[in-house]
């Protein structure tokens, strides 16, 4: 009895340590592919159809936000090679204005981006290997270049969670709520806030949503450092890499980007973040 008792009980550590295993690679080693985006220069005007998704799947896809100018000829404007001037921490072609500035507070290098645009249409978001998936990553500079993106930032890693709104370009990609804040970037450029146990995917796009990123919490409002001290995200150490962005007025917004957890930067607490913000 002694043995098979053993045995039984090998087998079911056996079997526990597999599962364990298995539910770990699942959850960051194996990718999974759900919808395959076509490029925005693809695309025809009725086609947004061929980008819509189980709502309910779950992901650990990379977004990237990013600012890209677009061929336009009309008329009024003309955008041509000539009108760009661009440095290695300015640029600007009448239609887009960019300017990068280095801190170094707290131990830490912090870049800066000042960005004017004049139409919502150049800030997009882009996915990791233009695929809405599970494990699907890859560097925020490839996802940049391929997308003809003129200046980049993370947006969000949402797949950490198996739940919350991901509205990517006007598209609800998933639609289940979870309890945290998103950021809402609508169709005329503006920001909020919202809590998504307040209202559904399909409200916020109705309501002129194109991007929804896993947010939160919010730094400044009116003006005003909206968190204590004491406050972190999720599991974070006190200090880390950091990226922030703010609006500052109509279609002028401000990128914050910091080092961190190295022999040169240490990195930023979420308040002095909130500061620099």
């Amino acid at each position: 009895m002694r043995k098979k008792g053993w045995i039984w009980t090998t087998l079911f550590t056996a079997a526990l340590v597999g599962f364990t295993a298995y539910v770990a690679a699942d959850t960051f080693l194996i990718t999974r592919v759900y919808t395959t985006v076509v490029p925005e220069s693809s695309q025809s005007a009725d086609s947004s159809e061929i980008q819509q998704n189980d709502a309910t799947a779950n992901t650990t896809v990379y977004t990237t936000m990013y600012t890209a100018a677009q061929e336009t000829e009309t008329a009024e404007t003309t955008t041509t090679e000539a009108e760009v001037i661009s440095t290695e921490r300015t640029y600007s072609d009448g239609e887009i204005s960019i300017v990068i500035t280095k801190y170094r507070e707290h131990d830490t290098t912090t870049y800066v981006a000042d960005v004017t645009i004049s139409d919502a249409s150049y800030l997009k978001t882009a996915l990791a290997q233009d695929a809405y998936g599970k494990n699907v990553t890859e560097k925020t500079s490839e996802i940049a270049e391929r997308a003809g993106a003129i200046f980049a930032i993370n947006g969000d890693y949402y797949g950490v969670q198996e739940s919350g709104y991901v509205i990517r370009n006007g598209v609800i990609y998933r639609a289940t709520s979870a309890d945290r804040e998103d950021l809402v970037i609508g169709a005329d450029g503006s920001f909020s806030v919202i809590s998504e146990s307040e209202t559904t995917a399909e409200a916020l796009l109705e309501g002129g949503a194109q991007q929804v990123l896993s947010f939160g919490p919010a730094l400044v409002t009116g003006g005003e450092i909206a968190i204590t001290q004491d406050e972190e995200v999720g599991k974070a150490m006190t200090s880390n890499p950091r990226t922030a962005i703010g609006i500052v007025d109509s279609l002028h917004y401000v990128f914050a980007v910091s080092n961190g957890r190295t022999s040169e930067s240490d990195g930023l607490t979420l308040y002095q973040l909130a500061e620099l913000m």
